[in-house]
């Protein structure tokens, strides 16, 4: 019950799919058209009140002030909460606090900086996505499939797995060098302002991209790391509008390769997931590298050439959002497929992830049962260890998207749980034998 009912506030409202639906005909209709009255539907009440939930739902943690979703609702309460945010909007009186940076270690190493807004700040920010994301989403190219409604990652890879099949097998794996630290704010608000001309908007996205950015030092001391005024470029990773903005910007390398016609023109295929992009050609590299360099050149960014390559996927594979991709040829009917699996960075970082996992859960079994193995307790370990079993499968079939128990139950059965994933074996024998040991 409680999934539904958290499903139930997930779900769109009515009132708020009219209205994208409204924006979303009209810029789709009218391609040159510029919005210019939107800001009264961010601090609509049904529309922030879905973006707290929205925002909600993906958890998170404070930002620089400290509050939690927990304190929120302990306190003054989500109702309160969203009528005062309301105000601020209504009256122009909403400030953006600072962002907290925290950082994560990447894949390949190193880490990566992620920005945390305040809870107010990401609301706010989430009723803004709700109102302007449909009218980007009629102009974003149907090669684009990052961070987008209604597309997915798995269509990014169908869709490249499509062009190899068709000949498109020299493949430039990209690399925008620190995409998201680089993004020019002016030129970032003038693709906003090719179709939202509403100050209000303008000025309060200006307002997200200049806050300060702070960060916790090893002494506990905060101190000033970026963002600010002064600053020029950037946009957290981490914030709920940024892949938005990130996909705008980028967009314009997709609109240039289709006003120009460079697909038929030079014999290729770009896809692209947000900053991650894949160049697909038929009729040799040479010149579709150098248009992206020299776009990405005109937008202020550049390639990462240590990272950026040119693969022929007849011969080696290349990676593509933890896929690792390649032509072979089938022992079955000697004809070329795609071969398409989990590259040996993601298999690598999933077999990290299960020895912390079940060293964490074998150590809650090995003290369950130190204590509970005990007399009549056969029956109540058997249940437990078979519990054990079906969420370990669980976990693993939802990290590799087995969504039928019968796949689940193929590809790990009781023996591989044991042997190559090392889970601990709950006995199931009566705890007699300690019992009468303590006579």
């Amino acid at each position: 019950m409680e999934g539904a009912g958290i499903a139930a506030i997930l779900t769109t409202p009515e009132s708020i799919r009219t209205l994208q639906r409204k924006l979303y005909r009209k810029a789709k209709q009218e391609p040159a058209y510029r919005f210019y009255a939107l800001y009264d539907k961010v601090y609509r009440a049904d529309i922030l009140d879905h973006a707290y939930h929205r925002v909600r739902a993906k958890q998170g943690g404070a930002g620089v002030d400290g509050v939690t979703f927990e304190a929120i609702e302990r306190g003054e309460g989500v109702t309160a909460f969203v009528a005062e945010l309301q105000e601020a909007l209504r009256s122009k009186q909403y400030r953006a606090s600072p962002v907290r940076r925290v950082r994560t270690p990447k894949a390949g190493g190193g880490w990566r900086p992620l920005g945390i807004p305040t809870i107010r700040d990401r609301v706010a920010q989430m009723a803004v996505k709700l109102v302007i994301e449909p009218i980007f989403e009629a102009d974003f190219s149907e090669t684009s499939y990052g961070f987008r409604p209604g597309k997915s990652a798995h269509q990014a890879i169908d869709d490249i797995a499509y062009a190899l099949n068709c000949g498109y097998t020299e493949v430039i794996d990209a690399d925008v060098s620190q995409y998201f630290d680089t993004i020019p704010h002016g030129k970032l608000l003038a693709v906003v302002a090719e179709r939202i001309v509403d100050g209000a908007i303008l000025h309060i996205l200006r307002m997200w991209l200049k806050a300060p950015v702070v960060e916790e030092a090893e002494d506990g001391r905060r101190r000033h790391t970026g963002g600010g005024q002064g600053n020029p470029c950037g946009t957290p990773q981490g914030g709920v509008i940024s892949p938005l903005l990130a996909n705008l910007y980028l967009h314009l390398l997709d609109r240039i390769w289709q006003r120009h016609g460079l697909q038929g023109r030079l014999g290729v295929r770009l896809v692209r997931y947000a900053d991650d992009f894949v160049v697909l050609c038929r009729k040799g590299s040479a010149a579709p590298l150098a248009v992206v360099r020299h776009v990405l050149g005109r937008l202020g960014l550049r390639l990462n050439e240590q990272k950026t390559r040119v693969v022929d996927a007849r011969r080696e594979s290349f990676e593509f959002l933890g896929f690792a991709l390649r032509m072979r040829v089938s022992w079955k009917t000697g004809h070329s497929y795609p071969h398409v699996q989990p590259s040996k960075r993601s298999i690598q970082k999933i077999k990290t992830q299960l020895a912390v996992l079940m060293a964490q859960v074998n150590a809650a079994l090995r003290g369950w049962v130190g204590y509970f193995h005990y007399r009549n307790c056969a029956r109540s370990l058997l249940r437990v260890r078979e519990h054990a079993e079906q969420r370990v499968r669980t976990h693993l079939c939802r990290r590799h998207q087995i969504r039928h128990r019968v796949g689940g139950y193929a590809r790990y059965p009781v023996r591989r749980l044991y042997a190559a994933y090392g889970l601990y074996r709950v006995p199931t024998t009566a705890g007699w034998t300690r019992a009468n040991a303590l006579r």
